[in-house]
């Protein structure tokens, strides 16, 4: 061993020097493997998914992001490549008092009653899944499952009182062993008015992990807390009337924008709210603009639908204000009339918000600044970027419309894409416990297929 002090090199074990012959040939092989690399990037292209040149990106976020057929595009990111789902829908008669959240106490609520009006998406998703060809009969192979309510019919007709909504959630959810194994977090529920999820006054204690499907994102007005939560629940569109979203001739048909009467409008009742009352004030002054007429939902002058619907398309901008809660069906409706729908709720969320660019096809203008600044600017908007807006809504309307999720464009499809996001290969809660075998116990050390109702709900 020699005393001298060792010298550290990247190549310690060779003392060669550099010579010319030896930069030559490094230079000649950097250049050799420019070229091959080059030669397999042409022989194998990226996926078009996966190409990040400027031009494709602004090309994709022009409105939506589509295929090359028009469809929604959802990102692989997140997401996955296709839709690959099992969601188990529970009967009405599996379930002990599953039937009275569906029909009331009596028996006696219409589901034909509770599929009318902006409450109906509760309905149609129900009917949707039972017919989808990502329903599982299975159980033990489904990732998600849905639990069938119409409260917010039932509640309006009569059929059940807070109360009884609150007890019989809590009844039905106790005999569920699935909802007990996941704590609820694979469990969906449809909660489709501004109430959102507080219709069960409980919802905080027994399904605050679950999927929650609302159009309603902000309650901060009335509650302390809010019941949607943007990481878990999904927002989804208001329940448009069929006569509007159905293929081909609608009840009313859109005006070319060189015919239509007014400016904007809004066609709502005050309902004592501050952003509403401006505009029923700012109508007074500006009539030719502006109408905001006094709408009867009763009675000989009522405003029938072919009437509102009418009304509604008689502007370029259709006013939607913020009123019991954050979201309106008014935002909606204006894309079958073809007006541009300018948002006055400050806390609106809006629905898939992966694929729309929301700023090609709406306004959303502060709610604190309803005045004749705001016509104004409308007023300064050219015809031809209305039309463009317009013709923007008409490419993800179809995103509104709630059929079957078969087709290319449609709630359900999307609803679907935002439902496999939120799936887990894994399933605990804080009453769940594995063994070494792999076998799932509750507290007391019996097994999952030995779970007997009722049981403590987690």
């Amino acid at each position: 061993m020699s005393n001298k002090p060792r010298i550290f090199s990247a190549h310690s074990h060779s003392n060669t020097p550099c010579t010319r012959a030896h930069q030559i040939g490094a230079l000649l092989l950097i250049a050799a493997t420019f070229f091959v690399t080059r030669l397999f990037d042409q022989s194998f292209p990226p996926p078009c998914n996966l190409i990040s040149d400027r031009s494709s990106r602004d090309a994709d976020l022009r409105v939506a992001k589509t295929n090359g057929g028009g469809r929604p595009l959802w990102p692989e990111r997140g997401y996955g490549s296709h839709l690959s789902l099992k969601i188990y829908v529970y009967d009405e008669n599996e379930i002990d008092g599953l039937k009275d959240l569906l029909y009331g106490r009596d028996g006696t609520v219409s589901t034909n009653a509770c599929l009318k009006g902006q409450w109906g998406s509760q309905v149609k998703i129900h009917r949707l899944l039972l017919e989808s060809r990502f329903r599982t009969r299975k159980k033990e192979e489904a990732d998600l499952f849905f639990v069938p309510s119409y409260v917010k019919c039932v509640r309006m007709l009569g059929g059940l009182n807070d109360k009884e909504i609150n007890q019989t959630y809590v009844k039905v959810l106790s005999q569920m062993p699935y909802f007990r194994r996941s704590g609820g977090r694979d469990h969906i529920f449809v909660f489709p008015s501004g109430a959102g999820a507080h219709l069960f006054r409980s919802w905080a204690t027994y399904i605050n992990r679950s999927l929650i499907l609302t159009p309603e994102g902000d309650r901060t007005d009335k509650k302390d807390i809010s019941a949607f939560n943007t990481w878990k629940d999904i927002i989804i569109p208001g329940n448009v009337d069929d006569g509007m979203t159905k293929t081909g001739a609608t009840v009313v048909q859109p005006l070319p924008l060189s015919k239509r009467k007014y400016l904007a409008n809004y066609l709502g009742r005050a309902q004592k709210k501050a952003g509403r009352l401006k505009l029923i004030e700012l109508s007074k002054q500006y009539g030719d603009k502006l109408e905001c007429p006094e709408l009867q939902f009763s009675g000989p002058n009522k405003l029938g639908r072919v009437e509102y619907f009418q009304h509604l398309g008689n502007a370029k901008f259709c006013f939607a204000p913020r009123g019991e809660s954050s979201w309106t069906l008014r935002f909606y409706e204006s894309f079958f009339v073809e007006c541009v729908p300018v948002i006055l709720s400050d806390k609106v969320e809006l629905p898939f918000q992966n694929v729309i660019d929301y700023t090609k096809i709406s306004i959303k203008w502060p709610s604190t600044v309803i005045g004749p600044e705001l016509l104004e600017y409308l007023a300064s908007i050219p015809d031809d970027v209305i039309e463009g807006m317009i013709a923007h809504g008409r490419q993800v309307r179809c995103l509104w419309v709630y059929a079957p999720d078969s087709e290319p464009c449609s709630a359900m499809q999307a609803v679907m894409w935002e439902l496999q996001r939120k799936v887990r290969q894994f399933h605990q809660s804080a009453e769940t416990f594995w063994l070494h075998n792999g076998s799932i116990v509750n507290r007391n050390l019996v097994e999952f297929t030995n779970w007997k109702p009722p049981m403590p709900l987690p």
